[in-house]
């Protein structure tokens, strides 16, 4: 029998932290506490020895960033894994938490059996698929066929520059997913060098094309992808949550398949 997973959740706010865990204990995942603060997330660590911690980025007395530069400065007996789970969305908060020791990261609202499948595959006992080539003209078609299907199926027209824009950058994010901590400085300048424009003429692109799909698009399959981050409280996702969640989405697809 495989050995479970041991994870600890370090989560602000409470529902959701209260999510993860049944989630994660649904799925045969042990959680062994569940932190809503810095300084307890660290305690909690050393306390438990879990293989893997879930960390929220805004929290109170140490934020996640602080929680992992900390991690860095002390001598574990065992270091878990980290899957960073944020409702942030800025790039360079996202690179900052990769640069101190983060292995993955996650947007909120993040897909159940997405998390389930990625702390599998953080912690070595998932079954990842090689990574995905685009050079490979067979799988570059199966996965434009998907991307377009998707894109569709939220409502951008196929009539706007963005269409094709976002088209690119979500390719590109399922084949290297660290391109979505820095949208600006990399995924952005490689897809316009595609169509010989500027990296700001497709990010403006990019979000009208979002706000066109949110605008007149399939609410349904809106707010089944983003749920809350769609609402008329919180407005509409930004670029590169919207890119993550698709790409993110799609990418579970194909290991499944």
């Amino acid at each position: 029998m495989t050995e479970q997973i041991k994870v600890l959740i370090a989560e602000d706010n409470i529902e959701y932290a209260e999510f993860l865990k049944n989630t994660l204990e649904d799925n045969g995942i042990t959680v062994v506490a569940v932190a809503h603060d810095g300084n307890r997330a660290l305690e909690y660590i050393e306390e438990y020895e879990p293989d893997l911690v879930t960390l929220d980025i805004v929290m109170p007395l140490l934020d996640g960033v602080e929680v992992l530069k900390k991690l860095k400065e002390r001598t574990l007996s065992k270091r878990p894994k980290i899957i960073v789970i944020t409702g942030a969305h800025k790039e360079n908060i996202l690179a900052l938490c990769m640069q101190n020791g983060a292995d993955y990261y996650m947007l909120k609202p993040c897909d159940a059996s997405v998390l389930v499948e990625r702390i599998k595959t953080v912690c070595g006992m998932g079954d990842p698929a090689e990574k995905p080539d685009l050079s490979d003209r067979a799988f570059r078609r199966s996965m434009e066929i998907n991307v377009t299907n998707m894109i569709h199926m939220v409502g951008v027209p196929a009539n706007i520059k963005g269409y094709q824009y976002l088209r690119d950058a979500i390719m590109l994010a399922i084949c290297e997913n660290d391109l979505i901590s820095a949208v600006t400085k990399q995924l952005y300048p490689r897809v316009a060098a595609n169509y010989n424009t500027s990296a700001s003429r497709v990010e403006r692109a990019i979000r009208h094309a979002i706000e066109v799909a949110c605008t007149r698009g399939n609410e349904e399959a809106l707010y089944s992808l983003f749920g809350y981050t769609v609402s008329n409280a919180k407005g509409k996702p930004t670029n590169s949550e919207f890119i993550a969640m698709i790409a993110d989405k799609l990418r579970l697809e194909m290991e499944v398949s």
